[in-house]
Parts: C-alpha cells; sequence; structure tokens
C-alpha cells in the first residue's frame, strides 16, 4: 500500500460535512432531516445570473485568464466604487475558484512553513484546513458566548505576536457566530498590524447580510493599511450561488498581488461558465440584497427567540451573516448530534446541527455548543426548533443529565 503524508494525515475533518454518512443514513430510513448545519441558503439565485447560463453563446469554452477575465473584474471594481472605494480598479482584483481559494492563495502568499497567523475564536472551520495545508499554525484568541463573541482585547492579541507571526485573519460578519466588527475594534487591529509590520486578512463574504440598520465596515476604511490589508469575497452567499465557485483576493497592495498571481498562474485560471454568472449577477440594482436581507432578519428573529425558549438553551443574537452559536444543556455536541441523526426522530423527522468544537483550537471550548444556520424558510425553523427543545428533553432524560 502506498504512503500517505503526514500534511493529509493531520487534515482536520470538516465539523460540518463528518456527519453526512449518519444524516445520509437517517434519509434511507425515511427519515426526514432539516439541515441546519450547512451555509446553503434555499434563496433564489438572480435570474440575470441564471439567464447568463441559459443564454452562453460560445463556440469553444476557453480558458480564463489567470487574474480573472476583464468583464468580471470590471463589475467588481463597480461594486466595490459603489461601496466607496473609488480608487480601486480591475488591477486590485485576482479572481479565484471561491473565498476558499482566495484564503489558499492569501496564506501561501504570506506564510513560509512554520509560520503563525492570529485568529480570533471561534472561526470558520475551514481556516483550519488552509492553514494546515500549508504547514502554518493557527494561534487563537478566544471570544466568549457571554459578550456575544465580540472581539477579544486587543492585548490578548499582542501577547501572541512572535516573529513567526505573518497575519491576523477576521471574518466580518463572522462565521460561525454573526458577530459584526464595530469601526472601534478594526481600528484597534489596524493599528497593531502597522506596529508590527503583520497583515490583515479580511473574510468579506457575508458583507451585505447585517441587520438592525447597522452597518459592516471593511478593513479597506483604513487606507493606511494599503500595503498591510487583503480582503477575501465571494459571490456564493451574496447571490446564493456557492456552486458557481467564484471569489477574489482583493489588495490594494502591487507587492501581494504580483506574489499571488503566481499561485493564480500555477493553477491556471478561475471557472469561466462561473464568472459570466457572476457579472450578470452584479447587474442587479440592490433590490435582490435588501429583499433577502429582509428575509434573513425575519428567519433570525424567528430563530434566536425559539432558540432562548428552550430551558438552558443559551444564544446571543447575530448580528450579520446567517449563522447563530447557540450553548445547549448536553455534555458533548459532538455525540448529541450524532444521536439526533442516529437514535432520534420526532413524528419521523430530526435534525442535524454542526458541533462547534471544530471551530475551536480546542475542541473542548465548543463542546456544549452547536452552529445554526438560519438559511431555511420559516416553518421548517420553527419546526426545526421544536425537534430540538424535545430532543433536548429526551436526550437528558436518557442520559441522566
Amino acid at each position: 500500500m502506498p504512503n500517505i503524508s503526514n500534511r493529509a494525515q493531520h487534515m482536520p475533518p470538516s465539523p460540518v460535512r463528518k456527519l453526512v454518512p449518519y444524516a445520509l443514513k437517517a434519509k434511507q430510513q425515511g427519515i426526514k432531516v432539516y439541515h441546519l448545519n450547512i451555509g446553503q441558503p434555499d434563496i433564489e439565485t438572480p435570474e440575470t445570473a441564471l439567464n447568463a447560463l441559459k443564454n452562453i453563446d460560445l463556440k469553444v469554452l476557453e480558458y480564463a485568464l489567470s487574474e480573472g477575465n476583464i468583464e468580471y473584474r470590471r463589475a467588481l471594481t463597480e461594486y466595490y466604487h459603489t461601496l466607496g472605494f473609488s480608487d480601486l480598479t480591475p488591477d486590485n482584483f485576482i479572481v479565484t475558484n471561491g473565498g476558499s481559494e482566495a484564503l489558499n492563495f492569501a496564506i501561501s502568499t504570506l506564510c513560509d512553513d512554520g509560520d503563525e497567523v492570529i485568529i480570533p475564536e471561534p472561526y470558520y472551520a475551514n481556516y483550519n484546513g488552509f492553514t494546515s495545508t500549508f504547514n502554518v499554525h493557527v494561534v487563537a484568541v478566544p471570544s466568549t458566548i457571554d459578550t456575544g463573541f465580540a472581539l477579544p482585547p486587543i492585548e490578548e492579541f499582542e501577547k501572541k505576536i512572535t516573529e513567526k507571526t505573518r497575519a491576523i485573519v477576521i471574518c466580518n460578519p463572522g462565521n460561525p457566530t454573526g458577530y459584526l466588527y464595530t469601526r472601534e475594534e478594526l481600528q484597534k487591529l489596524a493599528e497593531i498590524a502597522l506596529k508590527y509590520d503583520i497583515v490583515i486578512i479580511s473574510d468579506e463574504v457575508y458583507r451585505e447580510y447585517v441587520y438592525d440598520g447597522k452597518q459592516q465596515i471593511s478593513m479597506l476604511d483604513f487606507p493606511e493599511l494599503s500595503e498591510n490589508c487583503i480582503i477575501i469575497d465571494s459571490e456564493s452567499k451574496r447571490y446564493s450561488m456557492c456552486g458557481v465557485r467564484i471569489g477574489c483576493l482583493l489588495t490594494r497592495s502591487k507587492k501581494i498581488h504580483d506574489a499571488a498571481m503566481l499561485f493564480a498562474q500555477a493553477r491556471l485560471s478561475p471557472v469561466l461558465l462561473g464568472q459570466i454568472a457572476a457579472t450578470a449577477a452584479h447587474q442587479n440594482d440592490g433590490a435582490y440584497i435588501r429583499a433577502v436581507r429582509e428575509e434573513y432578519t425575519h428567519r433570525r428573529n424567528i430563530l434566536v427567540d425559539l432558540l432562548n425558549g428552550i430551558p438552558g438553551v443559551i444564544c446571543p443574537k447575530p448580528k450579520g451573516a446567517f449563522y447563530c452559536v447557540a450553548e445547549l444543556p448536553v455534555d458533548d455536541t459532538e455525540k448529541f448530534a450524532q444521536w439526533l441523526l442516529e437514535k432520534y426522530s420526532l413524528n419521523n423527522e430530526t435534525i442535524m446541527v454542526a458541533p462547534a468544537g471544530g471551530f475551536y483550537s480546542d475542541p473542548e471550548l465548543g463542546k456544549k455548543q452547536v452552529r445554526i444556520a438560519y438559511v431555511l424558510k420559516e416553518e421548517d425553523l420553527k419546526r426545526s426548533a421544536e425537534i430540538l427543545k424535545q430532543a433536548l428533553k429526551k436526550y437528558r432524560e436518557e442520559f441522566s443529565l
């Protein structure tokens, strides 16, 4: 048998997808599973994007430019101009196969083996995978549920900085918590980045989906970071186009851009058809985003209120994205999530949640927490909350908790 690399053996499994075999088995047994575990919206993709794919008039599906085709990069530039960043040009963008590849490019551009990136936790679980691929170490700074997962004190970040620190990674608004960073919090991060000449990698793929009249503040709002900032963006959640796999790496730094382009050239090109769909999606006048934001606000309010009405459950109300982290009155949410799929159903229905341990560098910190995505319609969220309420009661009785 061939040897498997150490890199592969140490690649962390996805906490979002590792329970899939149990869900498939439950479905094979005729049980309906409500998927609260994954950020796959049920919102319809804009018609402009769908029509662009249906009406493609190409004789050859050729390579795209490594940096992304100019039509799409112009669409991105115009979009960012509407956000107030009029200095940006198509040359600031590298189009990628989803935001995931943009993160890979950012990490591989900045870091060598053994280098470190600092990330406030809980954080998007695949950050572990991206860093592990390049033998880069995550240095976590814990936030807590009692503050709604606000940015930890900046002094805690400074304590973690070493000669191997290359970047601070944030997600704003956050996956998995839905936390929305304030301008004051981001200003502190900008100052520490300049003080130690490290880079802020700001994952802003949920930018549009912020609630209660709040506004997302981009790290682009800090021009002093022109050489010390990378923005990660994606069309997946903005336009409910997860399958087109189109994102981008954006930076004002020519040095960073040119280095990242070497990785872009090595992988040849981003998806051609995805760029066609994404370019067309940006033709929308904003009504689509406003309607989707209103729908997510409604779903958030329903779900979080129902969760906090379940005895023993604690769930801060997120200010952005479409996730929340809830603390449950159980011994271990990994065990509970598997039990839900293997052992429990209510009227032949159950739910699938993402145990939060995988969103922490130390899984013990998330042992009693789950991430829930409110990407289902209202009646499904209500039904899911009722299933969770009854399941918790049954689980606690069965295991004498």
